[in-house]
């Protein structure tokens, strides 16, 4: 079926494209979120970002002991946990039902899950960003506030760039 070829070439891509990057720690649990998730779905199973998260570490840590000690392992793993346990309770802080929200509830709200989403990440990871590099990041809501919704427009426009520009279809201005 459909869903089986794109969760076959989705599996696919991102396992290439980890083997591209050198397969650093925080890009392998990336991977390893997408093939559990690919596989709950296609054999029917629900599968929860806590499970998720403790599967991926399980078979990281498995195929890789040493990778405990890399700094972007630690964060990338410490940032799925504040998103898997401190973001669901933050982001049911904000009343009323999203279904209902008319257009400028869905605007408050989609800054709200994303506070919510910046500050559940800090929360674990700034003790370790603290440990290693004697600071923590100040401005970390207003940054990722406005780096969301441009990495929304950028990467698709980069894949456009890189595929108009492989065709020799691109315009220069497009290139800078």
């Amino acid at each position: 079926s459909a869903g089986r070829v794109k969760a076959l070439l989705t599996v696919i891509f991102c396992g290439a494209y980890t083997l591209c990057t050198g397969a650093g720690a925080s890009i392998v649990r990336a991977f390893l979120f997408i093939l559990l998730n690919e596989t709950a779905r296609l054999t029917g199973r629900s599968a929860s970002t806590a499970s998720v998260l403790f599967s991926a570490l399980l078979i990281q840590l498995v195929t890789d002991p040493g990778s405990i000690e890399s700094v972007g392992f630690q964060l990338s793993y410490a940032a799925m946990a504040g998103i898997a346990f401190i973001f669901p309770w933050m982001k049911s802080l904000w009343p009323g039902k999203p279904h209902e929200d008319k257009a400028l509830a869905k605007c408050t709200r989609w800054i709200w899950n994303s506070a919510s989403m910046s500050i559940s990440c800090q929360i674990t990871t700034g003790p370790l960003a603290w440990y290693y590099f004697n600071s923590f990041p100040m401005h970390f809501m207003l940054t990722n506030l406005i780096a969301l919704p441009l990495t929304g427009l950028i990467i698709p426009s980069a894949l456009a760039v890189m595929l108009l520009s492989s065709m020799g279809l691109c315009p220069g201005f497009m290139i800078r």
